[in-house]
């Protein structure tokens, strides 16, 4: 019986609903069952790091594409494709989609169809960065705010709840985060005077069970560090736009919050509380157990909305994150005490160094002249020293690895006017552009963030990276090379072009002894919309789905 038949057959064995499909202890153990891919970065943790080996460095010459399917959306594709029982599912805009793993044959195709208005409440770019599953249902989120649940056998649709009204700026394009049975996630935003928030949702009814506010209303904890002579607060920013992680063991969701509002920071004195920051949360009740700010005062739309790694550095659990400020985090994530944070680019002029201690940044004098309205130019730029694109951690060798950007920005903060639904920066801004290359791929020490070999490239890459077993780091780039490196050299050791930029995210997965490497392509995210980059115009945009693996294994 062929691999589909078998599907179909289990399908109707369970009545159509794959009941219980998914357990929660599944969820938990995602990263020691390499055939299944079940939560966004292949783990709780999003290590990103697979044990596979198969595909390696000394049999990675022999990588070709087995199949592709087409996404039929001319957007920048972003997604974290997932794999359950010989299914893959995966996110656009406009569609959820499930193809036979083995082939690339669609088995379902569920679109969204969105208000004709909806796009201009989308900052960077139309995307969605994927899916949850659990318990025989797929969880989406919409750009109009909406959160979906899908029969993962049939796409059919279980229950729809909207967030908000979008047309005042609010949108999804997180990937949810199923954690304690609460479907966890983050409203995007922070550039159009929201209120920003996160907040969980009954796995089988939909209905909002918390939501938490990363600005806080006066009088709640951390109302103190907004002006109290104003109504900054209800246009603060703050958005979680990316999927946070989540321990089981401590039964704490540790989730990034994105920049204050507007850029120009001297409308809103104080460190305006829980913007550029990171929460570390009760996942059955929205509650917040500590908090780190990165960025106190953000003007420099530094989000601290990047990925949040788990990971064990000398017996320490603890919680790295390369953020946009240009610093290399570790803090204990039972306590939110800063263990070390050091520069992983080369250039960071907005703060010498971060406090120990206090955890605060030692601004240098560009934060005095930014705040006081002069011109000024400053790195790294709002893309960050790292953009969204998610790092790598491979938990044997203890190496970080990133795709940071090289670029500054010229600024002038001005009187910010609000309109609902409109772009709040009060700033004027252009780029900085470096001589030379302007992103690299790195390989890092997590504690000290000293370089171990870095690959160079004149358009940064801002795709995802994956770490494997096998030696191998997998990433992509703008021009649409799919490339693999020598994890321990940096030498490149494989690409292949997919006829349309990459800022996808890798992720390996087993079928039947045989490793396989996926990814989406599509050209777009915010670098190639706002960089003004001309070397991107003969980029063809269209995304697939690519599936990878050995030549006749």
């Amino acid at each position: 019986m062929n691999r589909l038949c078998s599907m179909i057959v289990l399908t109707m064995t369970l009545g159509g609903s794959m009941a219980n499909a998914q357990s929660a202890d599944e969820l938990i153990n995602d990263t020691v069952t390499p055939g299944d891919v079940l939560t966004y970065g292949m783990g709780y943790g999003q290590q990103r790091y697979s044990s596979l080996d198969q595909i390696s460095v000394d049999t990675v010459s022999g990588l070709v594409p087995v199949w592709a399917y087409s996404l039929d959306d001319s957007r920048g594709q972003e997604s974290f494709p997932l794999v359950k029982d010989g299914v893959m599912y995966v996110t656009t805009h406009a569609a959820t989609i499930a193809v036979d793993a083995a082939t690339g044959k669609q088995i379902w195709k569920a679109t969204v169809e969105y208000p004709p208005e909806t796009p201009r409440a989308a900052c960077c770019g139309i995307v969605n960065r994927g899916a949850a599953i659990y318990e025989g249902k797929l969880f989406r989120t919409t750009l109009d705010a909406n959160i979906i649940a899908l029969d993962m056998a049939t796409g059919s649709e279980i229950w729809r709840t909207n967030s908000i009204d979008f047309k005042a700026g609010y949108s999804f394009t997180v990937a949810p985060l199923v954690a304690d049975g609460v479907v966890i996630v983050g409203i995007s935003g922070g550039e159009y005077g929201i209120r920003g928030y996160i907040e969980g949702y009954d796995v089988d009814t939909g209905e909002r069970v918390w939501r938490t506010y990363t600005v806080p209303a006066p009088g709640e904890p951390g109302s103190e560090t907004w002006p109290d002579d104003s109504d900054a607060w209800e246009r603060g920013g703050g958005p979680g736009w990316l999927t946070g992680t989540y321990d089981p063991e401590l039964e704490t969701v540790y989730w990034g919050v994105g920049n204050a509002g507007p850029w120009n920071a001297a409308v809103r004195p104080g460190d305006n509380l829980y913007t550029g920051s990171m929460l570390a949360m009760d996942p059955k009740t929205g509650s917040i157990k500590w908090h780190y700010q990165f960025t106190p005062n953000d003007p420099y739309d530094y989000d601290g909305t990047n990925e949040l790694v788990l990971a064990d550095l000398d017996g320490q659990k603890v919680i790295l994150q390369a953020n946009r400020n240009g610093f290399f985090y570790v803090i204990d994530r039972l306590t939110g005490k800063l263990i070390a944070a050091n520069k992983f680019i080369d250039r960071v002029d907005w703060a010498d160094s971060i406090d120990l201690e206090t955890g605060r940044p030692n601004e240098t004098e560009l934060g005095v002249k930014i705040r006081s309205g002069e011109q000024v130019t400053f790195w790294p730029s709002a893309f960050g020293g790292k953009n969204w694109a998610p790092m790598a951690y491979n938990p044997d060798t203890q190496t970080a690895f990133i795709n940071t950007l090289n670029l500054g920005m010229n600024y002038k903060g001005v009187e910010p006017q609000y309109r609902a639904g409109v772009f709040y920066f009060g700033a004027e801004f252009s780029w900085d552009w470096p001589e030379g290359d302007r992103g690299y791929l790195r390989a890092i020490d997590p504690m000290t963030a000293e370089v171990k070999w870095e690959s160079a490239i004149a358009i940064p890459r801002n795709a995802g990276i994956l770490a494997t077993a096998g030696g191998l780091i997998f990433t992509g780039n703008q021009s649409g090379d799919f490339e693999a490196f020598n994890a321990e050299t940096g030498a490149k050791a494989w690409s292949f072009n997919t006829g349309s930029g990459i800022v996808g995210q890798p992720m390996t997965w087993e079928m039947d002894g045989r490793q396989y490497v996926s990814i989406v392509n599509g050209s777009g995210a915010v670098y190639a919309l706002f960089s003004g980059d001309e070397r991107l115009a003969d980029t063809p945009a269209g995304g697939y789905l690519w599936t990878f693996a050995l030549h006749g294994n």
